[in-house]
């Protein structure tokens, strides 16, 4: 390991951030990976290949773009900087794949709102794993927040709440459980670029997917949308992330990453005229209305 990367897995003491440490950076930039992976509704409807060849092909679009980014980030320096990851690199990546493997799976076997509302777990998995790992506390005002994002993702959901399968379920609680541990990996190691590790899960995911998928069958109008899924929604979302989380705390970038679940009903709206659910606008707005209050009281603070 690295002097850099040792110096990045020394436990962090502070759980509140200024703006002079990159915490307004960090909660923009995840905030707009939220925007961008909250795209990933709308171009699955408009896409006509089934799921594995789906995730098969935006995983291999989204490896290709970010293995270009390391690229240009490491002058060309690619193979050298995938070899120099190190098992946190490999971690992260691992966790990424497992977290969109067992997605795409959970659906297959529970409710949509079963899995929206085991995944908005996710902020408190972080927190403990943050606390556990690295030491890092949470402010009591993050945890209310939580709360409220996760009784919104509850209200979102009521109106299609089904009874889903315990192999479903399961699935949807190791997605949400390898995210959080990605997130806390980016930040205990926040002075590593992790773009090289994003696109090493992309490489994993697409293995995965290989076997169940059909990859020919995509035609050359699906292959342009999932070129656009994987090298904007998922590449571009992945960067993105990556730089933001290793600048907050782990259970307020897993909140943050809620947006996702508030916007992504939003765009289908938009583009296909499905109008969402009373319960969904009621929930989404309770979980918007749970991170500007929260936003608002840091920067007054800061």
């Amino acid at each position: 390991m690295s002097s850099t990367a040792a110096s990045a897995a020394e436990p962090v003491r502070s759980s509140s951030p200024r703006r002079g440490d990159g915490r307004s950076d960090g909660l923009a930039l995840v905030a707009a990976a939220a925007l961008f992976w909250s795209l990933g509704g709308l171009l699955a409807r408009l896409v006509a290949t089934d799921a594995w060849t789906t995730v098969f092909w935006r995983s291999v679009f989204a490896a290709l773009f970010l293995l270009g980014v390391t690229a240009v980030q490491e002058r060309g320096a690619t193979w050298a900087r995938i070899r120099g990851l190190g098992p946190a690199g490999v971690g992260m990546a691992l966790c990424f794949a497992t977290a969109s493997t067992c997605f795409i799976n959970a659906l297959a076997y529970t409710t949509v709102a079963n899995a929206l509302v085991i995944q908005s777990t996710s902020p408190f998995i972080a927190a403990l794993l943050g606390w556990v790992w690295m030491g890092e506390g949470v402010r009591r005002r993050s945890w209310l927040a939580m709360a409220a994002a996760l009784g919104g993702a509850a209200v979102m959901a009521s109106h299609s709440w089904g009874a889903g399968s315990i192999r479903g379920d399961g699935l949807a609680l190791v997605t949400a459980m390898a995210f959080a541990t990605a997130i806390v990996i980016v930040r205990q190691h926040r002075h590593v670029r992790m773009t090289a590790a994003a696109a090493l899960a992309n490489v994993f995911s697409a293995l995965f997917a290989l076997a169940p998928a059909r990859p020919s069958q995509a035609s050359p109008s699906d292959l342009a949308l999932l070129a656009l899924f994987g090298a904007a929604q998922l590449g571009l979302g992945l960067v993105l992330f990556t730089a933001g989380a290793r600048l907050i705390p782990v259970a307020e970038a897993s909140l943050i990453g809620m947006l996702e679940n508030v916007l992504g009903p939003l765009w289908v709206w938009l583009a296909l005229g499905e109008t969402p659910a009373a319960a969904t606008l009621l929930g989404g707005g309770v979980i918007l209305g749970a991170l500007v209050v929260h936003t608002a009281l840091d920067w007054r603070e800061g």
